[in-house]
């Protein structure tokens, strides 16, 4: 069966502004791109599009940004490290506030040995017997008077301490906030580049496909793939079931549908795959023995749909107990592929998030794992629609049928990049061009 290609208008903006994500200054690294004009796209919508050796180029391009990134997250890691280790002994505002906070506590006993002086020197003068003299009484009113000073003047001083000691501290602590907001602004430009990337390269591919077939499949977003089940925190050595409801919402018949699911996970650090530990399998009413996920990722045993109708595929995620902490996603799409030769589906694939807890661990009360907010093209190719979905980036899968890491991005979970995310946008790199070429071969 001959397929159809489609080029999103969204990664096609992306291919024909390579990125250059990392001479950024940090402020424009926070800064969201703007999206085109309604007039911008159909201009460049009516423009030809590139050619297969300008995709190449801008792969190229993207490639380089993106490796200059994964080198730059891995040096500011290293920078993140060492400045908190500082922190907690050398750095020069951890020696301030150490000797801050020892004097501090020397003002503090000060203060002690004042009131108390206080307190002595008012027993004197209450004990002073009727027959006391003038110059006794006088005596024992002046230490009296002293004493008080010398109180008022070390509850000064520790007041005055206490608060250089507090600010100290607050001087540290700020120090460890902008070590983590600057590794932040370093993580979200790997993310960035790592977006460039993928679409950079999921437009060669689709180019070089659609290059090779000469046809093109249609979007479709009424045909849907939403996930149930799936909870946002996994604990290596248990199974997991939920399922997927694949939707036609469209006025037209679909002679085969093939539903896609493929899961990517990584360490806590986010450098390291961990795919090896995941097994997902499937089954549905008409196949229902549990099935393993092939390596295309491709679940071709839903057959037709009529309008409105729908569809289930029931999936168990296993985690072996080997499994390190970590973070995780879970791509789902769907194609349809009719007799004509026509076929579409979303031109990319939702992206559901979730944590990995070690073996042993209580997951808690986890929620229902939720696909990630961003972007697709609008139904007519112009414009943008927001889309419970990640933007259109193919995901790359290996020869077990798990996703394949493609470079690191996440970032700790105390920092601003949480997650497996970044990195599976990378791990997507091949996805939906995979998917297209499973509906083709099936």
């Amino acid at each position: 069966m001959k397929i159809r290609r489609v080029l999103a208008t969204a990664v096609a903006l992306a291919v024909t502004t390579p990125a250059v994500l990392l001479s950024v200054t940090p402020a424009a690294a926070d800064t969201k791109p703007a999206a085109p004009s309604q007039t911008q796209t159909q201009t460049q919508n009516k423009q030809s599009k590139p050619s297969i050796k300008e995709l190449e180029k801008a792969a190229a391009e993207a490639q380089k940004a993106y490796d200059k990134a994964v080198k730059a997250k891995a040096d500011a890691h290293v920078k993140l490290e060492e400045t908190l280790a500082a922190l907690k002994s050398t750095h020069p505002l951890a020696v301030a506030a150490k000797a801050a906070e020892q004097a501090a506590k020397d003002a503090a006993a000060a203060k002690t040995t004042a009131d108390q002086a206080v307190t002595d020197a008012k027993a004197v003068v209450d004990a002073l017997p009727e027959t006391a003299t003038e110059e006794e009484r006088t005596a024992a009113a002046n230490a009296l008077s002293e004493a008080e000073a010398t109180a008022k003047t070390a509850a000064a001083a520790k007041t005055a301490a206490d608060t250089k000691s507090a600010e100290a501290e607050e001087a540290v602590t700020d120090a460890r906030v902008e070590a983590f907001r600057v590794y932040g602004v370093v993580s979200r430009a790997l993310t960035d580049a790592l977006a460039a990337k993928t679409a950079a390269d999921q437009a060669l591919a689709k180019a070089i496909k659609e290059a090779e077939e000469g046809q093109e499949c249609e979007p479709e977003l009424d045909l849907t793939a939403d996930v149930t089940g799936l909870p946002s925190t996994l604990v290596a050595g248990t199974t997991t079931a939920f399922s997927i409801r694949v939707t036609n919402g469209s006025d037209r018949h679909m002679d085969e549908i093939i539903a896609y699911a493929g899961v990517h996970a990584t360490d806590r650090s986010g450098l390291k795959d961990t795919g090896e530990f995941f097994r997902l399998q499937w089954s549905t009413a008409s196949s229902p023995k549990w099935q393993n996920i092939n390596k295309h990722n491709y679940i071709d045993a839903i057959g037709a749909l009529k309008p409105g109708a729908h569809a289930d595929v029931k999936l168990r995620l296993t985690v072996d107990k080997a499994a390190p902490a970590g973070n995780g996603v879970a791509f789902i799409a769907a194609d349809f592929f009719n007799e004509d030769g026509s076929c579409g589906g979303a031109p990319g694939a939702d992206m559901y998030e979730f944590d990995v807890k070690a073996a042993g661990a209580k997951p808690g009360k986890p929620a229902d794992a939720k696909p990630v907010t961003t972007e697709k093209p609008g139904k007519n190719g112009t414009g943008l629609e927001p889309q419970g979905t990640t933007s259109s980036t193919p995901v790359k899968t290996g020869a077990n049928g798990n996703l394949a890491a493609t470079g690191s991005s996440s970032a700790t979970p105390s920092i601003a990049l949480a997650g497996g995310a970044a990195v599976a946008l990378g791990a997507a790199a091949m996805f939906v061009v995979r998917r297209r070429k499973a509906g083709s071969d099936a």
